[in-house]
Order: structure tokens, then C-alpha cells, then sequence
């Protein structure tokens, strides 16, 4: 039996005096990084939030095996807030979907989640309407009636396992009425602890065909920001699921195979928020770095073209980069990036690559 079986769904319940000590750690925390941010200038923060944002889109997605561009979701990102960042790329419309998804959940975190909004969230994560290679419904509950019960499965034809059986379609319109009620509520319940419950009865409800995971943490981004009583996101959910996703799976099974105490649950997901608190200190290392090489005076009147380049360095450039490879990614001639790359050098802002071969590599020159 699963837990929306039980004759109590969905009275979750769960013993607060074993989790005060970590709910606490997570909030003391919490403040500590919102407080290290807004001591930080505009930029810096803005910097700092749209590299979790992206982080987040695309762990979200990897999550479910979907592997998108970071360029490209970087780019469409900056482009929607509205950031004057160098060398932003054309994105596909799967990418702008998932970021118009995450974007409308925490930069609209105090507004209502309604039925109409998660339809618009759906239709932006499938704007084709299919799933791969299969057409489903978009933009509505899921509505497989003659295919229930819908089950999440593993393993080869013949020897599946059954890890979950969702509540059959024609009881999702009923059992989302009343998350959302319960969602949109004033209820006295610490908001973090919320984040949790939204989680774990969204995709126990599973109101779609497909897309059920990444709207799920759509919606706990949201009522995460709704904590922060902020816009901007400084650490990624997202990413730490991705990190321990076979422990995820696994709480979850077991979770909904289970009774209406969810305390292990909630335990683990105050866990794991709290070590992507802690993975944050990486990604303000990596802002405050690349503050520090724009205030070198050597880089303030650098061209379009290197900006652009120093930047791709500053965040970490996949392989080797050469002559060549700058080239082509500034659209420019080889004698054009030769020329390019030596001012860097006499700048004192790159250098060569100790090590040798058939082309010459560059680095970042820092302290």
C-alpha cells in the first residue's frame, strides 16, 4: 500500500523535537550565507545567483537525464533578468522553456501557485508536446485513465520492478485542488520544513504524463525563496539531489511505500539542503575570484573579444585553449586572435601553457 492509499492522506506528520537541532543548523546557516551576500555589491550578487540559477537548470534536468548546454542556458537566463553579460549565445526552445519555468517560480515566489500556472510550467518544459519520442498531454493533469495505474518502473521487459503507483488520473483533479490549498495557505509550518511536504506530495500526486521530478523542485525552489524572502538564489537545491540522486530515489520509494510519519523524510531533505549550503562557499569563491581579476586594472580596457575569452577562462574552459579554438569562437581570423591573445600576455593576464606540443595552450595568469 502507498501512502496517498492510507485512510489519513495526506495528514503527514512527524516528530519535530528529533529534527529541532537540524532545522536549526539549516536556518542559522541560511542566514549566515544571506547575510555574507548582501554584504557583497549588486553585481557580485547578481553574479553569484545567476550561476546557481544555471546550476540549477541544468542539474534539474540531468536529474531526469536530460543533459542541456550550459551556454546556452546561461545565456537565456541573463537574457530574461535582463544582465549585460559578453558573449551570450542563441538558445533552443527546450532550454528557454526549463528556464522560463524556474524563473517564474522564484522570481514570482510570492504569487499564488494555481492549477493554470503548473499547466503553463508543463507546456513551457514540452513546447513540442511529446516526451522523446512519445506525444503526451500538455499543459493539463495527466488524463491515461485506460493506462492506469500509472507506475514508475526499472528493469528489462519481463523482470520490471515497480518502484511507485501514483493515485489513478481520475482523482489528480481533486488531489491537486487540495495541495494547492494547502500550498497557497498561511499555514503556521516553518517554510523550510513546507519545501519538504510540497516535494514529496507533488510527485506523490504525479499530475502529469512526464515532467513530474523537475516540477517538483521547480516548486520547492519556489517556496525556498519564499524562506529567503528573496529573488535571488545563492545555493542549488538542484545540484545536491543530482550529487546523491540513488539516495534521493531511494528515500522517496521509501517514503511512499511507508506510513504518514515522514520524519525520515524530512530528515534527509534537511540534509541535503544543508550540504548545498555548504557547496555554496565553492561558488562564492569562484564570484569573488573573478571580481578580483576584473579589478586589475591590466583587464579594464580589454576588447570585446577577450572579455569575452578572459570570462570562458574565468569559469572554466572545457580542453585546451589555443589560437585556433579563439578563433573560432570569436568569429574572428587567426592572426586577428594571435594578436588578441599576445596583448593579453603583455598585459601580464595569460600566459602560455608550461607544457608543450603541436599548439600552444593559454592560461589565466593570477596570483
Amino acid at each position: 500500500m502507498y501512502i496517498h492509499q492510507l485512510k489519513d492522506w495526506p495528514d503527514f506528520y512527524w516528530d519535530s523535537e528529533e529534527l529541532s537541532f537540524l532545522l536549526a543548523e539549516v536556518r542559522h546557516r541560511q542566514g549566515r550565507l544571506l547575510g555574507r551576500m548582501e554584504g557583497l555589491g549588486f553585481s557580485l550578487q547578481e553574479e553569484a545567483s545567476l550561476q546557481t540559477l544555471t546550476m540549477d537548470v541544468l542539474k534539474s534536468s540531468e536529474i531526469e537525464g536530460e543533459i542541456l548546454n550550459p551556454e546556452q542556458v546561461r545565456s537565456s537566463i541573463a537574457r530574461r533578468l535582463g544582465m549585460d553579460i559578453a558573449g551570450l549565445v542563441p538558445s533552443d526552445r527546450d532550454v528557454d522553456g526549463v528556464v522560463e519555468m524556474m524563473l517564474d517560480a522564484t522570481q514570482r515566489y510570492t504569487a499564488s501557485l494555481t492549477d493554470e500556472r503548473l499547466f503553463g510550467w508543463h507546456a513551457s518544459l514540452f513546447p513540442a508536446g511529446r516526451s522523446g519520442m512519445h506525444k503526451i498531454v500538455t499543459g493539463a493533469w495527466r488524463n491515461n485513465s485506460k493506462d492506469d495505474p500509472m507506475q514508475v518502473v526499472s528493469g528489462a521487459m519481463g523482470r520490471e520492478e515497480v518502484h511507485f503507483q501514483a493515485p489513478d488520473s481520475d482523482v489528480v483533479d481533486k488531489e491537486m485542488k487540495k495541495f494547492l490549498s494547502w500550498f497557497n495557505s498561511e499555514e503556521k509550518i516553518d517554510p523550510i520544513i513546507k519545501a519538504a511536504i510540497a516535494h514529496l506530495w507533488f510527485v506523490t500526486i504525479h499530475p502529469f504524463d512526464d515532467g513530474n521530478g523537475r516540477i517538483a523542485r521547480a516548486i520547492t525552489d519556489m517556496q525556498l525563496s519564499r524562506a529567503d524572502e528573496s529573488q535571488r538564489r545563492f545555493y542549488s537545491m538542484s545540484a545536491q539531489i543530482r550529487n546523491e540522486r540513488n539516495d534521493y530515489y531511494d528515500i522517496l520509494e521509501k517514503t511512499q511505500k511507508d506510513e504518514l510519519d515522514i520524519t525520515a523524510w524530512l530528515e534527509w531533505f534537511l540534509r541535503c539542503l544543508n550540504r548545498s549550503i555548504t557547496v555554496t562557499d565553492y561558488t562564492l569563491a569562484a564570484v569573488m575570484r573573478k571580481a578580483k581579476f576584473w579589478e586589475n586594472p591590466a583587464s579594464q580596457t580589454v576588447n570585446d573579444r577577450q572579455k569575452l575569452m578572459l570570462n570562458k577562462l574565468l569559469d572554466g574552459f572545457r580542453g585546451k585553449l589555443t589560437s585556433s579554438k579563439w578563433a573560432v569562437i570569436t568569429k574572428t581570423s587567426q592572426d586577428t586572435a594571435s594578436r588578441d591573445i599576445q596583448d593579453l600576455i603583455e598585459r601580464g593576464l595569460l600566459i602560455k601553457e608550461p607544457a608543450g606540443g603541436r599548439s600552444t595552450g593559454y592560461i589565466l595568469r593570477e596570483e
